[in-house]
């Protein structure tokens, strides 16, 4: 699997790969994000999710890939930091805001400073049609998380604090966004890096989420919470991957921009799942996010 990966590498096979892998994170991601909102608390469900994909992890780390070596465990390191701040920030946004809410301001926020972090870290450049293909998306987005804003009636006493945690929460999406392309382009065998990714990211949340389960005066039945985190670990896997595999295949800002039509499929879980109700107004703005990502796509 790895000379697959590395043999698509540049090649107009690879594009489209990574255009599958960006679009197929989008759809993992947005079940991801509601297994977090869902049934749960939000840092139980994180805690049982990542505690999981350590245990999933560790066996193809340890046995299955080469060991990083030099470099490769100082990029890891700082993967570690950056995706504890953005854990932290997702599950503080989750616990104070609706979910079709703060999902698409992280969601939205992210992929435009992604954009301009590819320009710089790997000069990647954007054409007219592509930035056309960007504001529309964002507009698509951005004009759902007003809708939600204004029209949401759960938790409105903690929504405003809760979209200024998603704005903060996006510009750590892109950071990670830019800081695991670099990650998996500097690591040889791309696999080497995705399985000590999840392995050493994962260690933290299992912890907090411990503390905060023996501090609650009615935890929940572990069983369910558990199953939910093995159903998590194993999305994760999939979404996470799927992009950072996208993003050594490809452009950095593409990938991240396909990924964010992961808003029109949260918009649709959290009304089949999470029983929020989705109008013809939130329909046509998730066709613009579509839209946008489409002319972004073919832009190119």
């Amino acid at each position: 699997m790895s000379d697959l990966i590395i043999n698509l590498d540049g090649t107009v096979a690879g594009h489209r790969a990574a255009m599958g892998l960006a679009l197929l994170a989008a759809l993992l991601h947005a079940v991801f994000g509601a297994l977090q909102k869902g049934r749960h608390d939000p840092w139980l469900s994180r805690g049982a999710i990542d505690g999981w994909l350590v245990v999933l992890s560790a066996p193809v780390a340890l046995f299955l890939v080469p060991w990083p070596q030099g470099a490769e465990w100082r990029v890891l390191a700082g993967a570690m930091a950056i995706h504890l701040i953005y854990k932290l920030g997702m599950a503080t946004s989750l616990s104070r805001g609706a979910f079709t809410v703060v999902y698409p301001v992280v969601r939205g926020t992210g992929p435009l400073f992604t954009v301009f972090g590819a320009w710089v870290i790997f000069d990647e450049v954007f054409g007219p049609l592509q930035w056309l293909g960007v504001g529309v998306l964002l507009a698509g987005i951005f004009g759902l998380a007003a809708y939600n804003l204004r029209h949401v009636e759960v938790g409105r006493d903690t929504l405003r604090p809760a979209l200024l945690l998603a704005v903060g929460t996006g510009a750590m999406v892109a950071l990670y966004t830019t800081y695991d392309a670099y990650g998996i382009r500097l690591t040889p065998d791309p696999f080497t890096f995705l399985a000590w990714f999840f392995l050493l990211t994962s260690l933290d949340f299992p912890i907090i989420a411990a503390l905060r389960y023996r501090a609650m005066t009615a935890p929940p039945a572990p069983g369910p919470l558990l199953a939910r985190g093995l159903v998590g670990a194993l999305v994760a896997w999939g979404s996470f991957g799927s992009v950072m595999l996208a993003t050594r295949l490809d452009k950095v800002g593409e990938a991240a921009v396909l990924r964010e039509t992961s808003i029109v499929f949260a918009a649709l879980i959290g009304w089949l799942w999470l029983g929020e109700t989705v109008g013809p107004r939130r329909m046509v703005l998730m066709g613009l996010i579509a839209a946008g990502a489409v002319i972004v796509e073919f832009g190119g």
